[in-house]
């Protein structure tokens, strides 16, 4: 089913500020919590949706970027759009938003809750990548260091929580009696501690390795665009699950092309004599070098446009465009017999500069480039 957009879910417009989203949040989280909607699973639903679309429209950044690109943006990592939600995730993030209404746990959801399950730390690793790999798509190996359960380490039932990783308590709110939850201070939130573990394992029987991961890296991604790997981040003890690997798209700088959100740019220079007679000229493109025709008499600051030869759209949406920009060389030294030449060309009526209709003005080609 399609995700509904995030300020419809919120009840905002695109304009509100900071202050406007997070009163509308808790308003929604206050209305769906678990605690006042028991095995209720459509408020369940809407309660994380709303969570979602805090997580997102919170972050300056990532609202940019949803501003610019809606879910497609993080269809492939950044932010809770990047998988499924997990209600803990959202009492650990957002825990504060309630004001002390509900206390940084929950009770009463899924049949009065369960064994918290502790997520590991997330990574987070820069990948750059050249232009030609950012219009084709790649899958890149990447090694990294992360924590793993060490072979020998073995845990047991936490004996101040029995296992549930929760401590509750009573407590009186705004909406009246209501029973909360808390990780366990002894186990963190597992529900269980070391057993035994091995000389080179930490307090948590992790250790260190370096692994190779396979991170596939799609077409039309964007310098700053933020990926998400599932469960290759450092593991978690006990029954947790492994954290992330966050990748940040760093986009490499083109010795010839020039990015423009999904069009390309060509500064292509000709000679006098070739701009008079005509020639072609080989160019590159992000796919390989294509060879293009210049007609005779072309004009300085002509603008040649193949289409469907520069980036694909990240949401899908086709191809941009490869524009060449035509730049006629004078040349700065000539010689005697050069010179003469042209000396007897100034009053020539053919050198005398005759504009047509079609020979724009450079305000008019620079509207046509964004048209």
């Amino acid at each position: 089913m399609a995700k509904r957009d995030y300020y419809e879910v919120l009840g905002i417009s695109k304009s509100a500020s900071a202050s406007e989203i997070k009163k509308a949040y808790r308003k929604k989280a206050i209305e769906y919590h678990p605690d006042k909607n028991p095995d209720d699973k459509e408020a369940e639903a809407k309660f994380k949706e709303a969570a979602e679309a805090y997580e997102v429209l919170s972050d300056a950044d990532k609202k940019a970027r949803y501003d610019q690109f809606g879910h497609q943006a993080f269809e492939n990592g950044g932010g809770f759009g990047g998988g499924g939600m997990n209600m803990d995730d959202i009492f650990s993030q957002f825990g504060d938003i309630f004001g002390g209404a509900f206390g940084g746990g929950f009770s009463g959801f899924g049949g009065g809750g369960g064994q918290r399950r502790v997520k590991g730390s997330n990574l987070r690793i820069r990948v750059k990548l050249t232009l030609e790999e950012v219009a084709n798509g790649v899958e890149k190996k990447i090694k990294v260091k992360r924590k793993v359960k060490a072979p020998g380490t073995t845990y047991k039932t936490c004996s101040t929580c029995n296992g549930t990783g929760q401590v509750t308590r009573i407590a009186n709110t705004i909406l009246g009696r209501m029973q909360t939850s808390s990780p366990c201070n002894v186990c963190g939130g597992a529900g269980e501690t070391i057993d035994k573990k091995p000389a080179d394992a930490d307090a948590q029987g992790l250790k260190m390795v370096e692994e190779t991961v396979s991170i596939k890296i799609p077409a039309g991604v964007v310098d700053g665009m933020q990926l998400k790997v599932s469960g290759k981040g450092n593991e978690a003890p006990g029954n947790g699950i492994a954290g992330d690997i966050l990748v940040v798209i760093e986009e490499e700088v083109h010795e010839k092309l020039q990015r423009e959100g999904d069009n390309l740019h060509y500064d292509l220079y000709v000679s006098y004599p070739d701009a008079v007679l005509g020639t072609s000229k080989e160019i590159d493109t992000v796919t390989g070098k294509v060879r293009i025709k210049i007609e005779a008499g072309v004009q300085s600051g002509k603008i040649l446009r193949l289409r469907g030869k520069g980036i694909p759209s990240i949401n899908g949406y086709g191809k941009g465009d490869l524009l060449v920009h035509v730049n006629v060389w004078t040349p700065k030294t000539l010689s005697k017999q050069q010179r003469e030449f042209f000396e007897n060309m100034r009053e020539d009526e053919h050198f005398d500069p005759k504009p047509e209709s079609s020979d724009k003005s450079f305000f008019e080609k620079v509207k046509d480039m964004f048209s």
